[in-house]
């Protein structure tokens, strides 16, 4: 294990791989990771699926064997059996401190602004893959909060995706602690319940730097901040009465995750995004290629995080003063990632349809 990563480690840093496939299980990739980088945790997405699914034909038997299901009851056989085999391959990190080792699996993004739909299959989920260490990945859409605090309330460990702003995150913790609310009010144990809120990172920047002069003080500012100022708001409802309160009946913190964490920007340092994002109860989830930066050149500088809560303030100030809306932003960022994660769904759909019907 290169030391950079063994630093992050030791700084609270949970190393989680963004990317799963039947490729990395049956080569031993994913545990080679586990062993030299690291990693103890993995998420996944409607991309990541339809890349590894649509590519390999190691899933084309287990296509051909279910050809008389639905393309959906497929595919969720297909997705179910990876993430229940990565569980395993995690269950040693998960049996150490039980918030990591973790995989996630996410909800039907078709489902993003219907609660009942993302309630149930979220549910469905979980009881089929059937392991502790799972994460049902929710979309933090104004329909996924109510979602994120029924599951919660059921005993569901909840992932929460596509949050980009600072109000929405405040948000989504106030659902999570909804939930655990509504278990203690029922008399049940919140004790297993562990939840992280997948916080984007690389996509502000690219959406900000586009509005802004080349050579602005904000360029590749923003998102950094942005995070920065999210981590602040995971500090501040720690430290609250109502949090307290739950920390006393056995809560687990909803930590936050770096998401998106490889940069768009080719003229970035492709380790600012982890480097830079360093402090206690943090994980940052990584494409292989920006894990591969970090232990080669990541420079660890110990927390970079809450001694720059103030100069993030500040950033922000400037941005509004230069005229950038981005709560603005940060609301079309939410669209375009459901949809995005709506398209390679309905690629990963038509890939597996041609598998069934003889036309791949």
């Amino acid at each position: 294990m290169a030391k950079v990563l063994e630093d992050l480690s030791n700084a609270g840093v949970a190393i989680w791989l963004d990317d799963l496939s039947r490729e990395r299980l049956v080569s031993g990739s994913l545990k080679q990771l586990i062993k030299e980088f690291n990693v103890v945790g993995v998420t996944t997405n409607p991309s990541i699926f339809n890349s590894a699914i649509s590519t390999s034909q190691l899933y084309k038997s287990d296509i051909l064997q279910h050809k008389s299901d639905s393309i959906e009851e497929i595919i969720t056989k297909l997705t179910t059996d990876d993430v229940r085999d990565a569980c395993d391959l995690f269950r040693d990190a998960y049996d150490t401190n039980n918030q990591d080792g973790r995989v996630s699996i996410e909800v039907d993004p078709r489902f993003a602004n219907d609660t009942k739909a993302t309630i149930d299959q979220g549910t469905q989920l979980w009881n089929l893959i059937d392991r502790p260490n799972l994460l049902i990945k929710v979309p933090a859409t104004l329909a996924g909060l109510p979602a994120i605090t029924q599951l919660t309330a059921e005993g569901i460990s909840v992932n929460v995706t596509l949050i980009f702003s600072v109000k929405r995150y405040q948000q989504v913790l106030a659902a999570y602690a909804d939930g655990l609310e509504m278990r203690i009010a029922a008399n049940r144990s919140i004790r297993e319940i562990h939840s992280v809120a997948s916080f984007f990172i690389s996509r502000i920047d690219s959406a900000v730097d586009a509005l802004l002069d080349k050579n602005s003080e904000l360029r590749g500012a923003v998102a950094i901040s942005n995070a920065i100022l999210a981590y602040d708001a995971f500090l501040k409802f720690e430290l609250s009465d109502r949090w307290k309160n739950l920390k006393i009946k056995g809560s687990n913190s909803q930590r936050p995750l770096w998401a998106s964490t490889g940069v768009k920007d080719p003229k970035y340092d492709p380790t600012r995004y982890v480097m830079q994002l360093v402090a206690k109860q943090i994980v940052n989830t990584m494409p292989e290629n920006t894990l591969n930066a970090v232990k080669v050149n990541g420079v660890f500088l110990g927390d970079s995080i809450t001694p720059n809560i103030g100069k993030a303030k500040q950033i922000m100030a400037k941005l509004a003063l230069a005229g950038i809306d981005l709560d603005k932003i940060t609301n079309e960022l939410e669209l375009d990632g459901v949809e995005k994660f709506e398209k390679s769904w309905i690629e990963l759909m038509n890939s597996v349809n041609k598998i069934v019907t003889g036309e791949q």
